[in-house]
């Protein structure tokens, strides 16, 4: 199927998850926080627009564990789209410029057990795949959902891989997958490469730091950053959502146990995942996006493109893992021909 945009030699990088940002320097966000005025100002009107189109709810349900945040926004004949964000632990703000597509569909969003506005109870036998599985199902209980299309980025790609692999399609009539993996091994492999290629010899200065348990130190901090504007986020200034995101992901128990200490050290429970000679199973209508810089490798979209029949692969030129942040237009446009 059609792959759109992609740059010849480059190779994009990892993400067993939205797996980030906790060690950024106080001093780098309240540096993006004063540079982000005018962006800000800007994604609060878009925020306007959308609320005054489409109507709006918000709850908490139960889930195995506790309660999460649901949004609900607009309505319509054709069926929900279920956002699944990254992490673990990013919450769902991030995703918050895809209102827009509830033109003839409601799009909703909600934070995991341990993330954002839910519950974060402080027992780590909660955070586990098996568990967040058991939750889609509750939400989807919960709020009606009977008939969905699918949506999950990052870590919201492993959760959706897996949700369908353990629960199968009953009611998912497609499904997206952004900045996407099938195996959390291969994605590390990505990252690791992409540390490589980090300029003036970054990456190997990173390892060392590591080595050194320096990981707090004011010079991993601005490596770290560094690597987050080539390959995570490469709007410049950081735009609210993903400053919010990064406070999310500092104080989520889901990060911290299923991921590990941060970015580039992934000793969580989640860092064995891998699907890769299943997600064959998966027989949907499917649509893969990522960005020409992603963390997460075009090797990782390609394994799950080449397994899927009839899936389309799409690659954001200018874009690193958050597209849908990045150019939020564009990356609405290619998805509403894709659900159309």
């Amino acid at each position: 199927m059609p792959t759109a945009g992609i740059s010849g030699t480059l190779e994009p990088g990892n993400k067993g998850g939205a797996r980030m940002i906790r060690m950024v320097s106080r001093r780098v966000v309240a540096g993006a926080i004063g540079a982000t005025l005018a962006a800000t100002a800007v994604d609060r009107a878009v925020a306007r627009r959308t609320t005054r189109r489409f109507s709006e709810q918000t709850g908490f349900v139960p889930v195995p564990g506790g309660k999460v945040w649901w949004r609900r926004v607009g309505s319509g004949r054709k069926a929900p789209l279920l956002l699944l964000h990254g992490g673990p632990g990013a919450g769902s703000v991030y995703l918050d410029q895809m209102a827009a597509l509830a033109q003839d569909r409601a799009v909703i969003f909600y934070d995991q057990l341990g993330c954002g506005r839910s519950e974060a109870p402080d027992d780590a036998s909660l955070y586990r795949i098996p568990r967040f599985v058991e939750e889609v199902d509750a939400l989807r209980h919960a709020l009606n959902l009977n008939e969905i299309v699918l949506f999950g980025n990052s870590w919201g790609s492993m959760l959706a891989i897996e949700y369908l692999l353990d629960r199968g399609a009953r009611g998912v009539q497609k499904l997206i997958l952004s900045g996407a993996l099938a195996s959390v091994p291969q994605a590390v492999a990505g990252q690791q490469r992409l540390l490589d290629r980090l300029p003036e010899g970054a990456g190997a200065r990173i390892r060392q730091l590591e080595a050194e348990n320096r990981t707090d130190s004011p010079e991993y901090q601005r490596l770290a950053d560094l690597f987050y504007h080539l390959h995570v986020c490469r709007r410049d200034p950081w735009p609210p959502q993903m400053l919010k995101t990064i406070e999310y992901l500092g104080k989520s128990p889901a990060y911290r146990v299923m991921n590990g200490p941060n970015e580039f050290t992934i000793t969580g429970n989640m860092k064995d995942w891998d699907r890769r000679r299943d997600v064959d199973a998966i027989r949907l209508p499917t649509l893969l996006t990522t960005g020409e810089f992603d963390e997460v490798t075009l090797d990782c979209h390609q394994t799950i493109h080449d397994a899927i029949p009839g899936s389309q692969l799409v690659v954001m030129k200018d874009c690193s893992h958050l597209t849908m942040l990045e150019q939020p237009q564009a990356y609405n446009r290619i998805l509403r021909d894709f659900l159309a």
